[in-house]
């Protein structure tokens, strides 16, 4: 009971570094296009993460997302240890990227911690392959559907604005941003909220056979109060911002214009709306540096800061492997204690 405790806590407080990490993919733009202050722009998209709980409960009416992360690992050899040595070194990971100033994904991050410490624990036959390739296959495809959406709803846009002054299309796209950050934020909270769900389900799934009171048969049994503190601490991690990364996303990719800033978040936003209708888990990180790099592309392939996305490109690919090892090294660890 007390493991189980600990990996919902732990799970909880992945999700509030999970927003301030990546707080900065939904207010960057409008923070460095002035449109809102730092502390308007994460309230704004805090409220809207929140909302998405309703829309995915509501609405929606299912976790797809959080369905397809519990089954990163067969559910035989799924255990509680194993589930805490994942959780451990994906908030390790995050919180050294953050330091470092790196826009990683952290749903990688968890991904990769969860298959690391299964590995450890049970040889490569505990994890489900295919799974793990669908969601590794998206590190490259979301950031290149978003980069493509940008750059069609940009070339759409500068078409169809074209005899419209600079002035006035500024202080409408200013406006605008309201709307795009919005959808991107929404589109976060879906996203990235359901992946600790999914966490925290796979651990009541290995409780049940326990017999531990919170025990689940099934993911589609988790109780409303998971789902509703998943969303509110990654909302109230939002709040608490994360500037570093804020820099990187908003200036060293391309120099981001208010114009640039709506294509770039509302195709961002189509990308994770997509996603979460296949109920694929992808990286809000990957998919909004895609839009930015595809809005940049439009004015001239020089003005992206390519080193910047080779850069970004290898931590990346690293986050899975990176995090896996982490995983795996503290189930070790955790095996000299927990039997």
């Amino acid at each position: 009971m007390i493991l189980l405790i600990l990996i919902i806590i732990l799970g909880l407080v992945f999700d509030f570094i999970n927003g301030f990490h990546d707080a900065a993919n939904s207010i960057s733009t409008i923070v460095t296009t002035r449109v809102l202050t730092p502390f308007q722009a994460v309230l704004w998209a805090a409220f809207f993460n929140f909302l998405a709980f309703f829309i995915s409960k509501y609405i929606i009416g299912e976790f797809g997302i959080a369905n397809t992360v519990s089954k990163t690992v067969y559910e035989q050899y799924i255990t509680l240890p194993i589930i805490l040595a994942g959780v451990i070194g994906a908030i390790i990971w995050n919180l050294l990227t953050w330091w470092r100033g790196i826009p990683s994904s952290s749903s990688h991050t968890l991904i990769g911690g969860f298959a690391g410490s299964a590995i450890m624990a049970n040889g490569f036959g505990a994890i489900q392959g295919e799974v793990i390739i669908k969601i590794a296959a998206f590190i490259f495809l979301a950031p290149f559907i978003g980069m493509l959406i940008a750059f069609v709803i940009s070339l759409v846009i500068l078409y169809c604005c074209k005899n419209v002054s600079h002035l006035r299309a500024e202080v409408w796209f200013k406006r605008l941003q309201l709307v795009s950050s919005a959808l991107f934020s929404t589109g976060h909270g879906l996203n990235d909220s359901q992946k600790v769900m999914g966490i925290i389900a796979a651990a009541m799934i290995a409780a049940h056979p326990l017999h531990i009171g919170m025990g689940i048969e099934s993911v589609s049994d988790i109780p409303d109060w998971v789902a509703f503190a998943c969303f509110a601490a990654i909302s109230l991690g939002t709040m608490s911002g994360g500037w570093k990364i804020v820099k990187t996303m908003g200036t060293k990719i391309t120099k981001v214009t208010p114009f640039e800033g709506v294509v770039a978040e509302t195709a961002g936003a189509i990308t994770l709306y997509l996603t979460e209708f296949l109920k694929i888990p992808v990286s809000t990180t990957h998919t909004i540096a895609g839009s930015i790099m595809g809005v940049g592309a439009t004015k001239r392939l020089t003005a992206v800061r390519w080193g910047v996305t080779k850069d970004l490109m290898v931590a990346w690919i690293l986050t899975i492997p990176v995090s896996g090892l982490l995983g795996a090294g503290i189930y070790l660890i955790l095996s000299l204690f927990i039997s």
